[in-house]
């Protein structure tokens, strides 16, 4: 049911509630071929979490999201565009990286963890993966971009992740800069540049008025 890269995350140090809501509460109805969950439903996310437990410790909205927040740690999930977990998710959904199969091509990115060093480079062809899950359509990134990411866990020595998931943390910073920047993702669409929504490709619909645009002004 699960790929090796969502193994590997679920082995990590997160708490089994955490592990329940991913195993029980996201996974089974998602989406794997666009990797991403159903509308969450808080309600019965909660009902999940409390089943067979007399005390019912989950009550509210504000502890699914501490637990997501461990799951997005652990790169098992991430937020849609312009929301955060200081907020309600209910009715949202979700982006689950790791669930796609071809995150299997990088089992072996896997099997050494390690703190930040200032060697470190992220593995090209991952972060072209992750950086096309999470919408970045611009997949270029400086030197510079490398530095700030390694500077800020060099701070954070006790932090040990695998080469996978240093590179997944890496595509989900260039994301993060550049949506505080308020920088507008641009695609080429044949001989026109148009702007397009964070993490949305330019429908077909969208096409044809630029090629149809294109066309009026050469005559």
């Amino acid at each position: 049911m699960f790929t090796q890269a969502e193994y590997h995350a679920l082995c990590s140090g997160i708490s089994n509630d955490a592990r329940v809501l991913y195993c029980l509460g996201l996974r089974p109805t998602a989406n794997t071929t666009s990797a991403t969950t159903e509308p969450l439903n808080y309600k019965h996310l909660l009902a999940l979490l409390n089943a067979d437990q007399d005390a019912k410790p989950y009550s509210r909205g504000r502890q699914i999201n501490s637990l997501l927040r461990q799951l997005e740690h652990a790169g098992l999930i991430a937020l849609p565009d312009a929301h955060t977990l200081d907020q309600s998710l209910n009715a949202q959904t979700l982006l689950l990286p790791l669930c796609t199969d071809q995150q299997n091509n990088f089992s072996h990115l896997h099997r050494q963890h390690q703190e930040m060093t200032t060697r470190w480079r992220p593995d090209n062809a991952l972060f072209e993966e992750m950086a096309s899950l999470l919408g970045i359509i611009d997949k270029t990134y400086e030197e510079e971009d490398i530095g700030e990411f390694i500077a800020y866990w060099l701070g954070r020595p006790s932090s040990v992740f695998s080469h996978f998931q240093w590179t997944q943390k890496f595509a989900y910073a260039i994301k993060y800069k550049r949506t505080a920047m308020g920088m507008t993702p641009v695609k080429k669409v044949g001989t026109q540049k148009v702007s397009v929504a964070p993490g949305i490709e330019a429908d077909d619909n969208a096409r044809r008025l630029v090629e149809k645009y294109s066309s009026t002004k050469k005559s």
